[in-house]
């Protein structure tokens, strides 16, 4: 049986299993998408996690909408607070990803463990204006750049390198899509 989050309830947890929280300023859509599509795709070796340093209680509708229609279950989805993950009894985080530029730019807790950390910048599509069509399609584009990153980073080993070696693979993945870069 798997939560809405992705994760398999029934099963413990994985030996060697590494905890990814990805940080918004709002945890309404970009984050909560990013840990939607770290538990479907990198299961095996990741739990994603999601958080943000200003909650807004609650996960915007088109971001739901966008992830039913992808066949994630979305009961269980909640924007909460960075501070349950710097809390006694939080898993251990192994990576922090800031999706939002606004939280890259906040002084985030301390994190147990020192955590490798980026910044992974996606346009904010709970932002969006204009039509219908265009608030979907900005949620769409949010969605696929979260997920080409995602796969980008799960494709790395990071058992294979260095810390100083990924932490600029993981940059070179937030870099993805910029002007002038892969």
């Amino acid at each position: 049986m798997t939560d809405a989050r992705g994760t398999d309830r029934r099963d413990p947890e994985p030996a060697g299993l590494q905890h990814v929280l990805f940080l918004c300023t709002g945890n309404s859509a970009r984050s909560i998408m990013a840990e939607c599509l770290l538990n479907r795709h990198g299961a095996d070796r990741f739990r994603g996690h999601s958080a943000g340093s200003h909650p807004t209680g609650r996960v915007h509708p088109q971001a739901l909408e966008l992830l039913s229609e992808r066949g994630y279950a979305t009961d269980e989805l909640r924007s909460q607070s960075w501070d349950d993950f710097a809390a006694a009894g939080a898993p251990r985080i192994d990576f922090v990803f800031t999706v939002c530029d606004d939280a890259a730019g906040e002084t985030c807790p301390v994190w147990p463990g020192r955590p490798i950390t980026a910044h992974w910048g996606i346009e904010d599509p709970a932002a969006a204006s204009g039509s219908p069509e265009a608030r979907r399609r900005a949620f769409e584009r949010a969605y696929r750049e979260l997920e080409q990153r995602i796969l980008a980073f799960l494709a790395l080993r990071p058992d294979a390198l260095d810390r100083p070696g990924l932490q600029q693979a993981l940059d070179a993945i937030g870099r993805r899509g910029q002007a002038g870069t892969a």
